[in-house]
C-alpha cells in the first residue's frame, strides 16, 4: 500500500515537472512504434518517432526494436513478430496506451481510418478506411466506415465532421442507407461536393481539396488512396506526408493501433504517432462506440439486413420487352451502377423506353424528355433513387 502511495506521489510530481516545461500537464499518452520491418531500415522509424517526441511532447513515446541509441524510452525486441509480442502485452496490461506498427492483423469487423494532408490546400481530411474490412460485404462495410470515421474524428477534436462519400461503385447505395439513419435520428453532417452539381458524392477534385472532414469508401480503394496522398511527391517510394493509414476501428475494439507502411519516412511516422496519442487522449473507443450505439437505435441492423438481402425473384413473370425505340436525351441521375441495368428493366417493365450510360460524374439512365417525370416516378417506387 505505501508503495503504491509513494509511486502515484512520484509520478504526480513527473507530471508536474514535465508541464512546468513543456507547458502540457496532465497524464500524457504512452505511444509504442515497432521499428522494426521497414523498407527503410529501423533508423527511420527511430528518427520518426524522435521527431514525434521533439515536436508533440503531449505525448510519450515508447520504441520497440534492437537501437537503443536514442534518450527515448527503449524497448528490446529481435525481429518484427517479438516487436509485435512485445507492443501487443504492454497494450493488454496498461503501459502503453496506443502504439504504431505495420502488418497488424485485424479481426473482421475492425478497419483503419487513415488521416491524410490533401495535397489541393493542405488540409487534413480522414479516410475511412484504409486497411482491414469493417464488414465482409463492401457496402455494409462502407457504411459502418462512416460511423467509425465519425468516432474516430470526434476522438481528434471535430465535434460535428462533415461527411462525403467518394463517387465509387457502391457509393449511391451507401448514400441511401446513410440516409435511412439520418430520418431515424443518426445525426450525420453531410456536405456538398464543390463541382457545380454538388451532391455528397465525391469527385477527384474533392479528394484533392479535402472537401469533408471525412471521406468515406471502401478499404482497398481507401489504401490506394493514401499511398498516393502520403508519397504522390517520392514517385512512391517513400510515404513523406500525413499520419499513415490510422488506427483500428469498430465496434467493441479495446484498442489503439495505428498503421503504417514498410514505405512511410520519419515523417509519416511522426504524424502517426501523434495521431495515436490523439485518439487516445480523446477516448477513441468510447466515441466509436457511442456511435454505434445511437446509430443501432436509428435501425442500423435492419438497415445492413437490407443490404444483404437476396433479390427476389418471380419465375412466373415472363421476360421483360423492351419497348419501341426513341430518341433519349434526358440523364437521370444517382442510381447505383451495381443496380443500373435492373433500373432500365424496371422502366421498360412500365413501358417506357430508357437505356443505361456513363457520365463523368457516373452511371445514367438515359429518356427521353416526356419520359422523364414517369420515370423518375417509376425509379423512386422501386428504391433506385
Amino acid at each position: 500500500m505505501e508503495n503504491n502511495v509513494q509511486n502515484t506521489i512520484a509520478d504526480v510530481f513527473d507530471e508536474i515537472a514535465q508541464g512546468l516545461e513543456d507547458g502540457n500537464f496532465g497524464s500524457r499518452p504512452r505511444v509504442g512504434v515497432t521499428l522494426l520491418g521497414s523498407e527503410h531500415g529501423e533508423e527511420e522509424i527511430l528518427r520518426g518517432a524522435e521527431l514525434a517526441q521533439a515536436n508533440d511532447p503531449s505525448i510519450q513515446v515508447v520504441v520497440i526494436g534492437t537501437l537503443t541509441d536514442t534518450k527515448l524510452e527503449t524497448v528490446a525486441a529481435t525481429d518484427p513478430e517479438d516487436a509485435h509480442d512485445k507492443m501487443d502485452k504492454m497494450l493488454e496490461d496498461g503501459s502503453l496506451d496506443a502504439a504504431v506498427t505495420m502488418h497488424y492483423t485485424f479481426p473482421i469487423g475492425v478497419s483503419t481510418v487513415g488521416h491524410a494532408t490533401t495535397p489541393g490546400i493542405g488540409k487534413g481530411m480522414f479516410i475511412a478506411n484504409t486497411t482491414g474490412t469493417s464488414d465482409m460485404e463492401r457496402i455494409s462495410a462502407m457504411v459502418k466506415n462512416t460511423i467509425s470515421g465519425i468516432g474516430v474524428a470526434k476522438a481528434n477534436g471535430i465535434a460535428n465532421p462533415t461527411v462525403g462519400i467518394l463517387n465509387i461503385d457502391g457509393a449511391h447505395q451507401v448514400e441511401k442507407s446513410l440516409r435511412k439513419l439520418k430520418d431515424k435520428g443518426y445525426n450525420i453532417n453531410f456536405t456538398q461536393s464543390n463541382r457545380a452539381d454538388g451532391g455528397v458524392e465525391m469527385r477527384g477534385n474533392d479528394l484533392l481539396q479535402g472537401v469533408p472532414d471525412i471521406m468515406v469508401m471502401d478499404s482497398l480503394t481507401g489504401n490506394i488512396v493514401m499511398k498516393v496522398m502520403s508519397s504522390f511527391l517520392t514517385g512512391g517510394s517513400y510515404e513523406s506526408v500525413g499520419a499513415g493509414y490510422g488506427p483500428g476501428a469498430g465496434k467493441g475494439y479495446n484498442k489503439i493501433i495505428n498503421i503504417i507502411s514498410r514505405a512511410s519516412g520519419a515523417n509519416v511516422v511522426a504524424g502517426a504517432l501523434s495521431y495515436a496519442g490523439k485518439c487516445a487522449k480523446g477516448n477513441m473507443q468510447a466515441k466509436i462506440d457511442a456511435e454505434y450505439d445511437v446509430a443501432e437505435k436509428a435501425g442500423l441492423a435492419e438497415v445492413l439486413d437490407g443490404l444483404t438481402a437476396a433479390p427476389k425473384k418471380d419465375d412466373s413473370v415472363e421476360e421483360v420487352k423492351e419497348p419501341a425505340k426513341k430518341a433519349v436525351s434526358e440523364a437521370i441521375l444517382g442510381i447505383d451502377i451495381l443496380v443500373l441495368e435492373e433500373a432500365v428493366t424496371e422502366l421498360w417493365k412500365a413501358n417506357i423506353y430508357a437505356t443505361s450510360g456513363m457520365g463523368c460524374t457516373g452511371p445514367v439512365v438515359m429518356v427521353a424528355p416526356e419520359d422523364e417525370d414517369h420515370a423518375r416516378e417509376v425509379l423512386q417506387a422501386a428504391d433506385y433513387l
